[in-house]
């Protein structure tokens, strides 16, 4: 289904409008206050709750092995898993990727 030029444009303009204002929302109304404590605390573990959100299907059905469950890619989220308890999330993103290029390499 395709759809016309108008439509097309008009509909991106709109998710386009959407998007900045659901960001402008938080950050125009709220980047000049201090945030209560607890708001902070939540804050701190999105990240935590995004991540595996984001990896679980490219670990367990991965369109690059036709969806078959893949040893490599299990191997790397441990490893992920397991640096994201001790050290932060960038480092279990570091880990994981490392991991999973390295035993892609070597296998």
């Amino acid at each position: 289904m395709t759809l016309d030029p108008v439509s097309f444009w008009s509909l991106t303009a709109a998710l386009g409008i959407g998007t900045f204002l659901i960001r402008f929302s938080f950050l125009g109304f709220l980047g000049r206050r201090q945030l209560p404590d607890w708001a902070m605390r939540h804050l701190k573990y999105v990240g935590v709750a995004v991540l595996p959100a984001m990896v679980t299907p490219m670990v367990l059905w991965p369109s690059a092995t036709g969806g078959e469950v893949d040893p490599v890619r299990l191997i790397a989220a441990a490893a992920a898993f397991i640096v994201g308890l001790r050290f932060s999330v960038i480092g279990a993103i570091g880990a994981g990727m490392g991991t999973l290029w390295l035993l892609q390499a070597v296998l």
